[in-house]
C-alpha cells in the first residue's frame, strides 16, 4: 500500500466490554463495501476489461486490489473528481500488470453501479436505527455515482468527495461531515470498512470508529486501532441499546 500512514497508537474498546449503550446523535457510514457489495459487483466489468485486453490470465481480485491500492494513494493528492481518480489509476494497474489497454475502459465500472446490491443486513438495519438516530453516509464518492446506486434516500447527510472537495484519508471529508452534523464530534459514531479511509482519516480528528470488518482481514500495525470492530452493522444494534435483529 503506498502512502502508508503514520501510526497513532489508540485505546481499543469492543462490544463485549461495553457497560452502557452508547448515545451518539448522529450515526454516519461508508457506503461501498459497508452498505453495498462492491467488490462481488464489480469484478465481471474488470474482468471484461481484462478480457478485451487479452489478458484474462490475471486474477481479477488480484488486479481490482491493485486498482483500489491506487485510488486510496490518489485520494491524498489535490482534489480530482472520483471517476477521473479511477481511470488514472486503472492505467496504472495495467502498467504494474503489464497490460496495454485503454484508461477508458474504466466506464465498465460505472455502468456496473446500477446493479451493484446491498449487504442484506443493511435496510433492517438502518430502518431500525434511523428510528433514533440521525443518520448520514460518508462516501469517496461522485454525486451522481452514488445517485446510481441502491441505496434509499434514508439519510439525514449526505457527504460525498465532490460536497467536500476532498476524501477521507486526509481528513477532508471528515470534516465536511463534523462541520454539516449540527452536533459535536464526539456525538458521531461512523461506521466503515476501509483501514486505510475510514481508521485513517476519523480517527485522528477524534471520531468514535466502528470498524465494519464484513471480510475479516487483519488490521495493519500503521492504522489507527478502532473503538470496535463488528462483523456486519447490524452488530451496532445492541451497543447502541437496541434489540438485535436475527436471521437478517
Amino acid at each position: 500500500m503506498a502512502d502508508r500512514p503514520t501510526k497513532y497508537p489508540q485505546p481499543v474498546r469492543s462490544e463485549e466490554g461495553a457497560t452502557a449503550p452508547l448515545t451518539p446523535k448522529l450515526l454516519s457510514f461508508d457506503v461501498f463495501g459497508t452498505l453495498i457489495s462492491v467488490r462481488d459487483g464489480s469484478y465481471d466489468a474488470f474482468r471484461s476489461i481484462l478480457e478485451d485486453c487479452g489478458r484474462p490470465d490475471v486474477r481479477v481480485q488480484d488486479f481490482w486490489e491493485c486498482w483500489e491500492e491506487r485510488n486510496i494513494a490518489h485520494y491524498w493528492e489535490p482534489y480530482r473528481t472520483y471517476k477521473e481518480i479511477c481511470e488514472h489509476s486503472l492505467a496504472e494497474a495495467f502498467a504494474h500488470f503489464g497490460i496495454r489497454g485503454e484508461p477508458g475502459l474504466i466506464r465498465r465500472y460505472f455502468d456496473a453501479f446500477s446493479g451493484f446490491e446491498l449487504y442484506p443486513d443493511v435496510l433492517p438495519t438502518l430502518d431500525l436505527l434511523g428510528r433514533r438516530h440521525r443518520l448520514a453516509i460518508v462516501s469517496n464518492i461522485d454525486d451522481d455515482l452514488l445517485t446510481a446506486t441502491p441505496l434509499v434516500p434514508v439519510f439525514d447527510l449526505v457527504c460525498t468527495a465532490q460536497r467536500a472537495k476532498g476524501y477521507k484519508p486526509d481528513g477532508t471529508l471528515f470534516r465536511y461531515l463534523i462541520a454539516h452534523s449540527g452536533v459535536a464530534r464526539d456525538d458521531i459514531l461512523h461506521a466503515g470498512q476501509s483501514q486505510f479511509t475510514d481508521m485513517v482519516g476519523g480517527k485522528p480528528l477524534g471520531l468514535t470508529i466502528a470498524w465494519i470488518n464484513r471480510r475479516g482481514v487483519d488490521l495493519h500495525p500503521s492504522v489507527p486501532r478502532p473503538d470496535f470492530t463488528f462483523p456486519d452493522i447490524a452488530s451496532l444494534i445492541p451497543v447502541l441499546g437496541g434489540t438485535a435483529i436475527r436471521d437478517h
